[in-house]
């Protein structure tokens, strides 16, 4: 018999992990701070600004990103 590794199927998604925090309001640049200070490529919170669910991401570009709810 052969030796497969326990793979996914295609189009099979596993979730592997699964974390709950609280969604702080803040502002972006206390966001990315956050971010920063953790180690992370993202960091999702409320914005202060907008009241919109948002996350900051570390783009490859070495920039910042801003992804917010339309909410």
């Amino acid at each position: 018999s052969t030796f497969a590794p326990d793979e996914p199927e295609e189009g099979e998604y596993r979730i592997v992990r699964s974390k709950t925090f609280p969604i702080k309001p803040m502002t972006q640049e206390e966001a990315i701070l956050q971010m920063d200070l953790l180690g992370h490529t993202f960091f999702a919170f409320k914005n202060d600004d907008t009241g919109a669910f948002s996350v900051v991401y570390q783009r490859n570009d070495g920039g910042y990103g801003l992804i917010e709810d339309e909410g």
